[in-house]
């Protein structure tokens, strides 16, 4: 859990911005020792909490910043070019934030959100390992008198180590609507468990969290299930903040080939030149690797007005528009990250693939992170939209 200061700062979006950049570079310097060695980000993650950044989207009424998703999905960007580990350690905590503005009462809202604004954090758990896909949920939510006793284990909870409270993905009994059970990281029958062994993306923490008989009060229930039964930016958000991840992690990997081009490789005697950095070939790849970059942080861009516009005038054009833009986002920065992150070797050259430098890791993150939500079926929806205008589902995972 975070340590809980008298009051954050609160931040305007240049504030803020400025913030993440600062912390990005602090953040960028450990990062490549945190992979090799699996030290969780604890420090780190205090330092983003006391920074304010977190903070940035409780509501002006009750005390916040109040920012918009672009700003906030820049400063996930910012984040993860510095480590991606600790860009995607808050995503969920963004995400919840949003979900209890949109489906929460002001009573609940006046609860838990000014905790935020004392360096508080929001974890979650969703996700279940066995179920038939994504969307399918085991985890209940029984009566017990005059409240509730909460069942199940999740997996995939990043956040949720590091969090104050944890929102859990629930059924109200065996198959009735989902909800979200607003969990305190102290609760009795609360269990997480640092099982993350991933491939990529290895100090999140995304483990698994076991609730066993918690006791739920209703006050702390909000609905899950009603968030899309109107237009929403729900998804899209969230879809956002994680394509700001990959835009990270992509930049990172460019910046290192270049650091690493420019200072240790050698040239290829056919180019006839003195560095590797002025063999035409590898300009030509980084040229190449620059403009994908940039397309897929333009994307990025777009997207995040489209959220804001959409959450300004919401409708169902608006906000099928925000998805589309999301999704051509997410879709950008997913092959981006991947591409960049491998092409980083075919640039650097054999000297590259020493295991101390570690640059494999960006690799690593960006097939790991882009694992999350199948790029195919964002480009499958925008190609509906193009040929017919169908309109996008509201799943949350476009």
């Amino acid at each position: 859990m975070t340590a809980v200061a008298e009051r954050v700062a609160i931040l305007g979006s240049a504030e803020a911005i400025e913030a993440a950049a600062r912390l990005s570079a602090d953040f960028a310097a450990g990062a490549a020792d945190r992979d090799r060695d699996k030290v969780l980000p604890h420090t780190q993650i205090a330092q983003l909490a006391a920074s304010g950044l977190l903070a940035i989207t409780v509501p002006a009424e009750l005390g916040g910043a109040d920012l918009p998703a672009s700003v906030v999905a820049e400063v996930i960007r910012l984040i993860s070019w510095g480590d991606p580990n600790i860009g995607q350690i808050p995503h969920s905590h963004f995400v919840f934030v949003n979900q209890l503005r949109l489906q929460g009462t002001s009573a609940q809202q006046a609860r838990i959100l000014p905790d935020l604004l004392s360096g508080k954090t929001i974890g979650n758990a969703q996700s279940e390992r066995g179920t038939k896909h994504v969307r399918d949920f085991t985890t209940t939510l029984r009566r017990d008198g005059s409240g509730w006793r909460l069942n199940g284990t999740k997996f995939y909870c990043t956040g949720a180590l590091f969090a104050d409270w944890i929102p859990t993905l629930a059924h109200l009994g065996e198959d009735g609507p989902l909800r979200v059970a607003w969990v305190p990281r102290t609760a009795d029958g609360v269990e997480i468990t640092d099982d993350w062994d991933a491939l990529g993306q290895r100090t999140t923490a995304s483990g698994t969290v076991t609730l066993t008989d918690v006791a739920v009060t209703d006050d702390l229930i909000t609905d899950f299930a009603a968030t899309f039964d109107r237009p929403t930016t729900y998804g899209a958000y969230a879809q956002l903040l994680h394509s700001a991840i990959d835009a990270g992690i992509a930049r990172a990997a460019l910046d290192d080939a270049a650091r690493f081009v420019t200072t240790k490789s050698r040239p290829h005697p056919d180019a006839e030149v003195d560095r590797a950095a002025d063999d035409p070939l590898v300009v030509h790849a980084f040229g190449e690797m620059e403009l994908a970059v940039r397309g897929a942080e333009a994307l990025l861009a777009d997207a995040g007005r489209a959220v804001d516009h959409a959450n300004t005038q919401l409708d169902e054009q608006t906000a099928a528009n925000a998805n589309l833009a999301v999704a051509a986002a997410r879709a950008a920065t997913t092959k981006t990250s991947v591409e960049v992150a491998s092409r980083l070797f075919e640039v650097a050259g054999t000297r590259s693939a020493v295991a101390k430098d570690n640059l494999d890791r960006h690799w690593r993150n960006a097939r790991t992170h882009t694992l999350h939500d199948p790029a195919a079926w964002k480009i499958q929806h925008l190609g509906r939209w193009a040929v017919d205008r169908t309109l996008p589902p509201r799943t949350g995972q476009l």
